[in-house]
Order: structure tokens, then C-alpha cells, then sequence
């Protein structure tokens, strides 16, 4: 697991090697502590979110975990993620790129929680559609890391690359599904099992 390393409380290993001018710094050393490890839980869950299955057979957990999600990314995984994109490698532009996609993240979660709260079952999946999107962007990030790597490329370009490519290309994804209707159909699916239960 990529976090593995990081439980040894070491400041030189893996990422942490590019950020020796920051990481004695305490606001983001504990940012990104908080950010790694938190951020394990919203991955697992945010994928349990889209079952119909867990929908239509456990709904109280489709709910709780739904919660324990939200609150992660606003209040304890979100705004760690943004004090990391205000210090991410690169230059100007992959700043933008990561301050812009944390504060996405966040309000698309925002957005999710609020549709929810309104009954607005359609618009509260594709808001859920948009912010895990943006929370896949962490693995996503990671095979650019590896495709890119094969390319004789200028670093700063390199990682200002894969930094947009990271969470614009599974947003463009999230419309795609938005467009072909996937929270209507899910949410018809699950009522459709719920008039007819023995089918």
C-alpha cells in the first residue's frame, strides 16, 4: 500500500524526498499526514456509494458510510488536501491545477450533501459522480506518474501535465455518465427492487 512507508514517521522517504524545504514545517507536515491516511477511507468508501446492490438491500449503510464520506472530505481529508495544493511541486500552473481540484473536490462534496438533504436523489448522485471522480484523482495521479515517466520530458512540464491530467480527465469521465443519465438509472433500478422485492 502507498502509505505503508510513511507510518515509519521518517521526513526522507518517497514523496516526502521532494518536500525537504517544507516538511519540518509543522501546518503541513500534519496536513499531510492527515490528508495520506484519511484519505484511505474515503476511496473505499466513496466506491460502496454506486452499488444498487448495498443501496437496495442495506440503505441504512449506503447512509452512514455516505456521511462518514462527506465529513472526511469537508472537515478532516478536503482542507488538508488544499493547505498540500497551496505547496505542490511544480510551478505556477500545477499549483493551480491542484489548489483548483481541492476546492472542487470540496464543493462537490458540499453539493452532494446538500442535494441529499433536499431529497434531490438525481442531483445528489451526479454531485456524488463528480467528487469521487476527483477522489479517484489520487490513484489516477499515480499511472500518469508511471505512463509519463517513459517520456524524456522537462519535469516541471511533466508534473504540471500529469497534475491537470490527474482530475480533469475523470471529471470529463463523471459528465460522460452524467450525460448518459447513470444516477437516474440507478436510482430506478433501486426502486424498481423495491416494488417487486422477490424479483
Amino acid at each position: 500500500m502507498l502509505t505503508l512507508p510513511y507510518t515509519s514517521g521518517k521526513w526522507d522517504i518517497d514523496f516526502l524526498r521532494t518536500k525537504q524545504d517544507i516538511v519540518a514545517t509543522d501546518y503541513w507536515r500534519y496536513a499531510f499526514y492527515i490528508h495520506i491516511f484519511s484519505a484511505i477511507f474515503v476511496l473505499i468508501a466513496g466506491a460502496t456509494q454506486f452499488s444498487a446492490w448495498i443501496l437496495r438491500q442495506y440503505p441504512v449503510v449506503h447512509r452512514w458510510i455516505g456521511k462518514l464520506y462527506v465529513i472526511n472530505i469537508l472537515v478532516i481529508t478536503g482542507p488538508a488536501a488544499l493547505i498540500m495544493a497551496f505547496h505542490s511541486n511544480g510551478g505556477l500552473w500545477a499549483h493551480i491545477s491542484f489548489v483548483l481540484l481541492s476546492i472542487l473536490w470540496w464543493f462537490f462534496t458540499l453539493q452532494a450533501y446538500l442535494s441529499i438533504r433536499k431529497k434531490q436523489l438525481i442531483r445528489h448522485g451526479d454531485f456524488m459522480l463528480r467528487s469521487y471522480a476527483l477522489t479517484l484523482s489520487a490513484i489516477t495521479l499515480r499511472i500518469y506518474m508511471v505512463l509519463f515517466g517513459h517520456f524524456e520530458m522537462d519535469p516541471i512540464v511533466r508534473y504540471t501535465l500529469i497534475g491537470w491530467l490527474s482530475w480533469t480527465i475523470n471529471l470529463g469521465l463523471a459528465e460522460l455518465l452524467i450525460y448518459l443519465g447513470f444516477s437516474k438509472r440507478l436510482i430506478e433500478k433501486m426502486r424498481r427492487a423495491s416494488r417487486h422485492p422477490s424479483s
